[in-house]
């Protein structure tokens, strides 16, 4: 008894220190990234430039934004609720989802209705279906640049060890992809220093294509030639007249001209002056001796 009473003691006191734990844990939705000042970045579907909101699946599995509510007002939780039955509020596991903070909620789910000031701080939060539980949130300082953003090193990692945030203008611009540098490629890296314009990425990238232009036709000419004259050498020793023709170096239409006057010359019965009479031949479908003129019927003189 006295055993299970320690073990009981244990286990509560256990449960306490657990519970007033400092760690803090990142939530299963994060507000990963926001950029406020769209100058020259990120395009929606109507070609439109405006502030964005990233959203971050901080979990393993699929799981569905619609019915919750994205706000820029603390004393209005309820601001934009995300329409429900849409299949792409379905964010898989770790993948992320773009909010535009255009005013305009009529071009779609995905349009908020409000904008964000960049004179201002904005505050930013997603709360649950209710309305009343905060999901997570964040401050966006005032004086932010166009085209940067603010948000957290790597996707949904909010907090360090100490238990402080890892928010703070990030190095580069990321929208709907993982914000952490993974690695860096020194070839590409090296292009950008030397060619930031891309001015010589342009001329070689034309040059290669006209030559590969070039190339294919030097070769259908000349596979075009070989087969010409294979085709010609093969009528040539069949011995018609096409292999007279194959061999001679008048054009298609005298060519044709000289058969056209052969053939007439072949077809026609007399010559063309006029005091020359032809007589074509009548076949008769009858015989002559059928007629009443050759008949005996008359008596002899």
């Amino acid at each position: 008894m006295r055993s299970f009473t320690r073990l009981s003691f244990l286990f509560i006191i256990v449960a306490l220190f657990s519970g007033c734990s400092t760690d803090k844990k990142n939530p299963e939705w994060v507000i990963n990234e926001v950029m406020v000042v769209n100058q020259s970045n990120y395009v929606d579907h109507f070609g439109q430039r405006n502030g964005w909101i990233e959203i971050y699946n901080n979990t393993a599995k699929t799981m569905d934004l619609g019915g919750r509510f994205l706000t820029n007002d603390r004393n209005n939780p309820k601001k934009y609720p995300i329409p429900r039955g849409d299949v792409l509020t379905r964010i898989k596991p770790h993948q992320h989802v773009l909010f535009f903070a255009d005013e305009r909620p009529i071009n779609g789910t995905f349009h908020l209705n409000f904008r964000l000031d960049s004179t201002r701080e904005n505050y930013i939060a997603l709360y649950d279906n209710d309305g009343k539980k905060l999901l997570d949130e964040i401050v966006i300082p005032a004086g932010m640049l166009a085209d940067q953003t603010y948000g957290y090193e790597q996707d949904g990692i909010k907090y360090h060890e100490d238990g402080s945030s890892t928010a703070g203008i990030l190095a580069r611009v990321t929208p709907s992809s993982n914000n952490a540098i993974l690695e860096s490629n020194p070839k590409v890296d090296n292009l950008q220093e030397t060619d930031s314009l891309g001015g010589l990425l342009t001329v070689t990238s034309m040059m290669v294509v006209f030559i590969g232009l070039i190339a294919l036709y030097l070769f259908f000419r000349l596979s075009g030639n070989i087969a010409k004259r294979m085709s010609q050498k093969k009528v040539a020793q069949s011995g018609t007249l096409s292999a007279a023709r194959s061999h001679s170096h008048l054009s298609g239409e005298v060519l044709a001209a000289i058969a056209a006057a052969i053939h007439e010359l072949k077809e026609d019965q007399h010559d063309i002056e006029s005091t020359i009479l032809t007589i074509h031949q009548v076949k008769r479908n009858f015989s002559p001796w059928s007629t009443k003129r050759q008949s005996l019927r008359e008596l002899p003189r």
